[in-house]
C-alpha cells in the first residue's frame, strides 16, 4: 500500500515538475490574425504585403493589468526570424520568425538566447 501511493505520488510530481510549453502561434494569409495570452501580456499579430517580398507583420500587446498598448511593426523576408522581450516585461520573450507565406510567433517565459544564435 505504501509502495502504490508512494510511487503515484513520485508520478505527480514528474507530471507537475513538467515545465509549461511556448505559445504558438502561426498565421499564414494576410490579415489572418493569431493571439498569444501567455505571461502578463495579451498579444494580437498579423501581416499584410510590404514593400518587395518582404510580408509587414504588427503585432500589439496589452498589460492583462491595463495600461496602454504598446505595438510593433516589422518587416520580415523569407527566412527571417527576430526574438526581443517587450520594455517591462523582460522574463516574456516572444520569437518572430518567417517561412514562406507563414509567419510563426511564440513567447515562452524563460527562453535564453545563445549568444552564437543567427539573427536576421
Amino acid at each position: 500500500m505504501i509502495r502504490k501511493t508512494l510511487s503515484a505520488s513520485l508520478l505527480a510530481a514528474l507530471f507537475l515538475a513538467t515545465p509549461a510549453l511556448a505559445e504558438e502561434a502561426t498565421i499564414g494569409r494576410p490579415i489572418e490574425a493569431g493571439s498569444l495570452h501567455e505571461g502578463r501580456l495579451d498579444m494580437v499579430v498579423y501581416y499584410v504585403p510590404g514593400d518587395g517580398d518582404l510580408l509587414k507583420v504588427t503585432a500589439t500587446f496589452a498589460p492583462k493589468t491595463g495600461g496602454d498598448p504598446l505595438r510593433v511593426v516589422m518587416g520580415l523576408a523569407d527566412g527571417d526570424s527576430v526574438a526581443f522581450s517587450m520594455p517591462g516585461h523582460q522574463g516574456s520573450p516572444y520569437a518572430f520568425s518567417r517561412s514562406g507565406e507563414e509567419v510563426t510567433v511564440s513567447s515562452e517565459n524563460d527562453v535564453h538566447l545563445r549568444a552564437d544564435a543567427i539573427m536576421r
